[in-house]
């Protein structure tokens, strides 16, 4: 029975299954990151030109 299951074991461990989900989980979870930057940096940009158009145009 030992025998048995240390063939699954190796079997498993020779799979390279696992490693490539990983390494997309990790491929994915870098490019959320970034996009989640860019998101926050061009908003608060996006933002402050907001608010100057809003003081110029107030006093028209």
């Amino acid at each position: 029975m030992l025998a048995k299951v240390t063939r699954h074991v190796a079997a498993f461990l020779k799979k390279e299954d696992g490693p490539t989900a990983v390494e997309y989980a990790v491929m994915l979870a870098l490019i959320i990151v970034v996009c989640i930057a860019a998101i926050t940096t061009l908003g608060q940009s996006a933002s402050q030109v907001f608010s100057n158009v809003e003081l110029h145009t107030a006093g028209s």
